[in-house]
């Protein structure tokens, strides 16, 4: 799918870059970091179909309140399910809140970490800042019924 670039330092991981999007600091410039080393290892491990959840520490989110509810709900969905737009919105107690939801998904710092893959549009996959190619792979290396 292209190169995925980890941000970060030793308090956590700050962002995911994912393949279309360029970082502000080209990857051979970064200086070394035990936890961006092992959070790369992880995603190895992720995209080879061994990991299905995350053990390195993120920095905590900055966004809206109402980005940092959906993240935390997005959290919740688990490796391989879906869920539409639609349902978080109801789920934050705002039904009509659906393309509110896809605004906080594409504003998501750590894209896969936080799985906003897995949001679909009721009658189709919806958007995907990183390409529908790159959220069909993602939704079809967990397995994800679509």
């Amino acid at each position: 799918m292209g190169d995925w670039v980890l941000e970060g330092s030793d308090d956590g991981l700050h962002r995911v870059y994912l393949p279309r999007e360029a970082p502000p600091v080209s990857p051979d410039d970064a200086l070394p970091c035990a936890l961006l080393d092992r959070a790369a290892v992880e995603f190895e491990e992720y995209f080879s179909g061994r990991r299905q959840n995350w053990t390195f520490p993120t920095r905590p989110l900055t966004g809206t309140e109402f980005q940092r509810r959906v993240w935390t709900l997005l959290s919740d969905i688990p490796f391989g399910a879906t869920t539409t737009y639609g349902q978080l919105a109801v789920r934050l107690g705002s039904p009509g809140a659906a393309r509110a939801v896809g605004g906080a998904n594409g504003a998501n710092p750590l894209p896969v970490v936080v799985p906003c893959h897995r949001v679909v549009a009721t009658s189709s996959l919806g958007g995907y800042s990183g390409g529908l190619d790159v959220k069909t792979f993602l939704l079809a290396l967990e397995g994800a019924r679509t």
